[in-house]
């Protein structure tokens, strides 16, 4: 029996003796099934010529993606804060390089993961460095290996510990999540942020964001899941973004970024 693995979307399924038929991830209109066919691989397989990269993307922020890049290519945050640190996102490759390396900066507390494409192994992870995972429930249906280790949370915002907190915004899914980072408040010397996957998504022009239904298939969002990304992060006060990939930053007047943004992808679809 093993827990196999897409190697399109990087989510691990539940075990199984032969690979699953199918990838409903990567079968869904926001996806895409790989050009030569559905592909399995496992964890012991992928670490075998892959590794992960650990690198500071801010202090107390340290991103870890693997190489050469594997599934979508994301990379996952951890955020180390005084009442336990939180994972952010997350990858498909847990090496014994990378646990030691996290239990070095403290472990793990708890997982949050902004939507079904960051999903990955993150069932692995959690049950690695004994951990909660927090996912918004209107994406359970994406869930492909299940655990008592999952926290389905409802509504539109969750308090963690130390100020953080998981604002439900919809648009990529229903259940898309983006966290709030108020470390500047606590005085810990970094900015208060926004850690967004591609929920929010950082584009090449680092002063703009975007947002759309699909990514790879370019099925944009209507103007009301748009506002409503805009209405839900209003309250919090942020001046960076980090997203789903490396360097997918934006390091200054990021709020303002997020409405002019806003703006202009509602002028573009007539809206």
């Amino acid at each position: 029996m093993e827990n196999f693995v897409c190697v399109q979307c990087g989510t691990q399924f539940a075990e199984t003796s032969a690979p699953p038929p199918s990838c409903p991830i990567c079968e869904d209109e926001r996806q895409f099934v790989r050009h030569e066919g559905q592909e399995w691989t496992t964890l012991k397989r992928l670490a075998a010529d892959h590794h992960n990269r650990l690198e500071e993307e801010a202090p107390r922020l340290l991103g870890i993606g693997t190489e050469p890049e594997f599934a979508i290519g994301q990379r996952a945050l951890l955020l180390q804060s005084p009442g336990g640190n939180l994972l952010w996102d997350c990858i498909s490759l847990l090496d014994d390089k990378t646990i030691a390396e996290v239990n070095a900066r403290g472990g793990i507390r708890a997982v949050a993961i902004s939507h079904p494409h960051f999903y990955s192994s993150m069932i692995e992870w959690a049950e690695r460095f004994d951990a909660r995972i927090f996912l918004h429930a209107a994406d359970r249906e994406w869930v492909m290996r299940k655990s008592s280790r999952i926290q389905f949370w409802e509504g539109t915002a969750l308090s963690l510990w130390d100020g953080m907190t998981l604002i439900n915004c919809g648009g990529h899914f229903e259940g898309g999540t983006v966290l709030h980072w108020p470390a500047a408040s606590r005085g810990g010397g970094s900015k208060s942020a926004l850690l967004t996957g591609d929920i929010i998504t950082v584009v090449q022009d680092r002063r703009y964001v975007s947002f759309m239904r699909s990514y790879p298939n370019l099925i944009p969002l209507g103007a009301m899941a748009i506002r409503r990304v805009v209405e839900r992060i209003e309250p919090f006060t942020f001046e960076q973004i980090y997203g789903g990939w490396w360097q997918a930053n934006v390091l200054s007047d990021a709020k303002a970024g997020v409405a002019r943004s806003a703006e202009r992808y509602l002028r573009a679809i007539g809206a």
